[in-house]
């Protein structure tokens, strides 16, 4: 299973992947899920992907090969992200139309943001039937892969006008929550910042497996959610407001 999230906020965007990949219990390996395009104060595409390792390998080796030979139409030549993810799901549609077999899919989605010069920063998710998602002001992010567990900390603390460190840490709480619950998506994970305006992807933080700062993240986010609990208001004064609220229609 994978898990990947981009948020993009005014700041920026910000995009944070596993890279297990799991077949089976004999079968685990290791496959980054991130890959950046472009030249720096160009054009500048990051696509994060999910499901069918061969669907998504062989999309991302057309997206590079289109690249390398020039082709009329390839990624770099898009001029908006939307334009981009049509590309994408277009590729992949046909990468999983080669490989179907005796009605067996094999799908995939993919994430797809970044920036074109004179044009906003943008992320866009895209479908295994090749249309597309975009964020919105009250949703400031995508997911794709295993996406349930990592999904509350996203709803409680993003918003448009957070700073990209926050919310590069909130991707990382989510991507937490998520191995918590999940076995089959795992480390090394992979986070990277872009900020607004400056068209430069800079190599992504990889964290390990053994990584320290991924186990504070952990120690640190299992501490306060016990503590917060523990704060909750006890069941006894929740009966004893709905037993003053019964009293109080009971008198009118």
């Amino acid at each position: 299973m994978t898990y990947c999230v981009a948020i993009a906020v005014d700041e920026g965007m910000i995009f944070c992947s596993d890279s297990l990949t799991n077949a089976g219990v004999d079968q685990v390996a290791t496959y980054s899920k991130m890959f950046r395009f472009g030249n720096d104060g160009d054009k500048r595409f990051v696509i994060l992907t999910a499901g069918n390792l061969a669907t998504t390998q062989a999309t991302i080796a057309k997206i590079k090969k289109d690249i390398k030979l020039n082709s009329p139409e390839n990624l770099l030549n898009m001029r908006s992200i939307e334009d981009a993810a049509d590309y994408v799901g277009d590729i992949s549609r046909v990468q999983q139309e080669k490989h179907t077999v005796e009605g067996r899919s094999f799908e995939a989605s993919f994430i797809i943001g970044g920036q074109i010069p004179d044009n906003k920063h943008e992320i866009i998710l895209v479908y295994p039937e090749g249309n597309h998602i975009t964020t919105s002001k009250d949703t400031p992010y995508l997911q794709i892969g295993e996406s349930k567990y990592g999904k509350p900390i996203l709803d409680r603390i993003l918003t448009p006008g957070l700073d990209l460190d926050t919310c590069g840490m909130c991707a990382l709480v989510s991507m937490d929550s998520t191995m918590r619950s999940n076995l089959s998506v795992g480390p090394p994970i992979e986070l990277l910042i872009y900020e607004t305006d400056s068209y430069i992807l800079e190599k992504p933080h990889r964290f390990e497996a053994d990584s320290d700062f991924l186990r504070d993240v952990k120690r640190s986010w299992d501490a306060r959610l016990k503590e917060a609990f523990r704060q909750m208001p006890p069941l006894t004064w929740a009966a004893n407001w709905d037993r003053s609220v019964r009293e109080r229609n009971g008198a009118s």
